[in-house]
């Protein structure tokens, strides 16, 4: 009896010729993702250092302080803050000086208005320590990857967070209907990473998860896919998996997602690895990323 070929549904064959799927692909970062899986601890944290800043001047919250005290809480306003690069809306606290009667203004605050780019050394640390699974030393470092006192953090925050981080990387993935699914290896400063990225049906991008590695060879992607899969990371109805073209990674795609997954070399990494044997003369304007749509067949 002659082996029957399962191939991936027509369902997602159709989403994944959209144009907005593609888009979704196109512009995807490994390092913006990690940071804004990143980035509701980072508030946590920013909320943490502004209380402390109005504590600071107006004292303990409900507590009574001298008739003549110069400093009150003056409710809060929207504003917004800049984690890394990425800016994000937060509700700031205001403080009144009566004495002179004008608002506050918080440096903590004035601060964290400012972008700032991200410091490779120290996201290196932060996805060491989430590849090995060492969440209380990762969850002390969030603060200092967004700009933030690592001498304001409390032991109370490292425990909250160190769990809600472990709780990211270690969730079920049986409820993901992913399209499509990013392996690349990245460096963070002398760290080797490999990171694992994933397309919905919407086009919504979701971090899966990343191991820390010397080399991007068969084994380690394929131990790497396997905890996924045992994760509950479904493929079954064809996967569309896009590598960078180290064919470590393609071999072990193919060895744990066998003829169900689509292996895509990366456009842009092949386009850089392309522009590698041109002269300078010859090349391109800027570093932008192709933005031209896929070729419909």
């Amino acid at each position: 009896m002659s082996k029957v070929e399962r191939k991936p549904s027509q369902r997602k064959l159709e989403v994944l010729r959209t144009d907005e799927a593609a888009r979704a692909l196109a512009e995807l970062d490994a390092r913006v993702e990690v940071i804004q899986a990143l980035i509701p601890l980072g508030l946590k944290a920013v909320e943490d250092e502004l209380k402390a800043a109005v504590t600071a001047l107006a004292g303990p919250r409900y507590q009574r302080g001298p008739d003549d005290r110069r400093y009150y809480r003056w409710g809060r306003e929207h504003g917004s803050v800049y984690l890394a690069d990425q800016k994000v809306p937060v509700r700031v606290p205001r403080v009144r000086d009566v004495h002179a009667d004008q608002e506050v203004r918080l440096p903590v605050y004035e601060r964290l208005q400012e972008p700032r780019g991200g410091d490779a050394q120290l996201m290196g640390r932060v996805l060491r320590g989430l590849g090995c699974r060492n969440y209380q030393e990762t969850a002390a470092l969030v603060p200092e990857v967004f700009g933030l006192s690592a001498s304001t953090v409390s032991r109370r925050f490292i425990r909250a967070s160190a769990a809600k981080l472990q709780a990211l990387m270690e969730r079920d993935l049986s409820g993901q209907d992913l399209v499509a699914l990013f392996v690349d290896g990245k460096s963070f400063g002398d760290d080797e990473m490999v990171i694992a990225i994933g397309v919905t049906l919407e086009g919504q991008k979701v971090m899966l998860g990343m191991v820390q590695t010397g080399s991007e060879n068969t084994t380690v992607c394929r131990a790497f896919l396997k905890s996924l899969v045992a994760r509950g990371l479904r493929y079954e109805q064809g996967l569309l998996v896009v590598v960078d073209g180290a064919k470590g990674f393609h071999r072990g795609v193919r060895e744990v997602f066998g003829r169900a997954a689509v292996i895509q070399r990366c456009r842009w990494h092949k386009r850089e690895n392309v522009l590698k044997y041109l002269p300078e003369s010859s090349k391109p304007p800027g570093n932008s990323r192709p933005t031209s749509k896929p070729r419909r067949r």
